[in-house]
């Protein structure tokens, strides 16, 4: 979007912001399982023209269908971590052939939904600095939530 030359003259704050209230609109509308009565009267309560109005519609009409197959794709729920494994492993050499001693960590995580059907497990290597500051955010996360419940 912003490299279209209709739109080099607007502000790219602006223009994200228009993006993403646009994005977040049509998605309400197919989660909603809107019909283009509703889609009109709440663009005509954000004061667009008419003619706006209808040619949102119209490509909002055209690709319903698609936009609801996605969004029951994604399903309803994230995902829950149920176990991590991890190990540990050394580069010791790189493509040149020149040695490097590099450790790093493969870490697993098992994830499954609510929604049922199996997901497949999320793999990621990450160096020890990495892992460290990964277990600290989540430290974080954990005293958060402690002291969410505690009030």
């Amino acid at each position: 979007i912003l490299d279209d030359p209709d739109l080099k003259d607007i502000d790219p704050t602006v223009l994200k912001h228009c993006h993403a209230a646009a994005a977040t609109c049509i998605l309400e509308a197919g989660k909603q399982k809107a019909d283009i009565s509703a889609i009109s009267t709440c663009l005509e309560d954000c004061k667009l023209d008419k003619e706006r109005i209808e040619q949102f519609c119209t490509e909002y009409q055209k690709n319903k269908d698609a936009l609801e197959i996605l969004l029951g794709s994604i399903g309803r729920s994230p995902l829950h971590i149920t176990d991590v494994s991890w190990r540990l492993e050394y580069q010791i050499k790189n493509n040149q052939l020149h040695k490097t001693y590099q450790p790093s960590y493969l870490v697993t995580l098992n994830v499954e939904s609510s929604d049922s059907g199996s997901h497949p497990d999320i793999s990621f290597s990450c160096t020890m600095e990495q892992l460290q500051d990964l277990v600290g955010k989540l430290k974080d996360a954990a005293k958060s939530l402690e002291r969410a419940t505690q009030m």
